[in-house]
């Protein structure tokens, strides 16, 4: 198929954790299919949420017990992968018939990934990519992928792959998802502001593809009953701006502010040509005799056992 039907689930990270969000997000099920939406795209740390504000303790030299405690806390609330969450996800993708691409914070043994999982409604859970580069505190949390998880898939609505949040702003990543013949860049989010407009708009100009970026909306702290430092207890945490960008820069819909709601667009991958006419980035208008760039797609282990 050349037109499919895409959309930005802008939703919130339950506060009460991982399974009042899984309802949140399988309330979207008649709506999803009633919209003929071919690929939904959900936030980044939609499972297991993203704990703005969050200082976990941590100081310059030295941790409090009650961070130790609030890490704890805040890894039961992450997920397996696979695991019971993501069958949930599988079933939802075939009921639907929709491909999804999920924020999660991934377990694995004792730490943490900001991951984005992809479904399928045929195969179920078909890929995953783990978040490059945590931005700021989030590396006192997140582990850094590696190359292993920079997965393009190749789907009947085109060729997906996930940049997320502030990793969509690495010159080199994005080049590499370029070459790998991106057609449909997610990008699960969680940063609501004008700037992030305007990158997004950037990447989709650049790499001539469509783009979805979704961002979690979340009310103001006195409406979640807590209080944060340096943080107007009116203000919404997370306003949302999801939006969907088509391969010349330009938004075709939204961004969806102040409130959670599933943003539709139809796109045509008929266009992708059109638009790569005068710009190919990895084409006609790369100089592979001036630059070469290198990607480590190996898997890194801190250990490796030989017999």
């Amino acid at each position: 198929m050349t037109i499919s039907n895409v959309a930005a689930l802008q939703i919130g990270s339950h506060p009460d954790g991982k399974q009042k969000t899984l309802e949140t997000i399988l309330s979207y099920e008649s709506e999803i299919k009633n919209a003929g939406v071919n690929l939904v795209v959900m936030p980044e740390a939609l499972l297991g949420g993203y704990p703005k504000g969050e200082t976990f303790g941590t100081y310059m030299g030295y941790r409090l017990p009650e961070g130790r405690e609030a890490f704890q806390r805040y890894f039961a609330n992450a997920i397996d992968v696979p695991g019971v969450e993501t069958a949930e996800l599988e079933g939802l993708a075939q009921r639907t018939g929709a491909h999804l691409v999920v924020g999660v914070i991934e377990r694995s043994g004792s730490s943490l990934f900001c991951s984005a999982l992809f479904f399928s409604p045929e195969e179920g859970l078909v890929a995953k990519h783990r978040k490059l580069m945590p931005t700021g505190s989030e590396r006192l949390i997140w582990g850094q992928g590696d190359g292993s998880t920079l997965p393009v898939i190749d789907t009947p609505l085109g060729k997906i792959g996930a940049a997320i949040c502030w990793e969509n702003h690495m010159p080199l990543l994005r080049t590499a998802m370029y070459a790998k013949g991106i057609e449909v860049w997610c990008a699960p989010t969680v940063d609501e502001r004008e700037n992030w407009q305007i990158s997004m708009r950037h990447i989709a100009h650049e790499g001539r593809c469509f783009l979805i970026s979704a961002c979690q909306f979340q009310p103001a702290p006195r409406d979640l009953g807590i209080s944060l430092p340096h943080w107007d207890d009116d203000r919404l945490l997370i306003q949302g701006n999801s939006v969907i960008i088509d391969p010349m820069g330009e938004v075709i819909a939204g961004p969806l502010k102040n409130g959670p709601g599933l943003l539709v667009a139809k796109i045509d991958l008929a266009d992708l040509v059109k638009a790569r006419y005068d710009f190919d980035v990895v084409g006609h208008y790369s100089r592979p005799d001036v630059f070469t760039l290198i990607v480590d797609e190996r898997a890194k282990t801190s250990v490796k056992f030989q017999q």
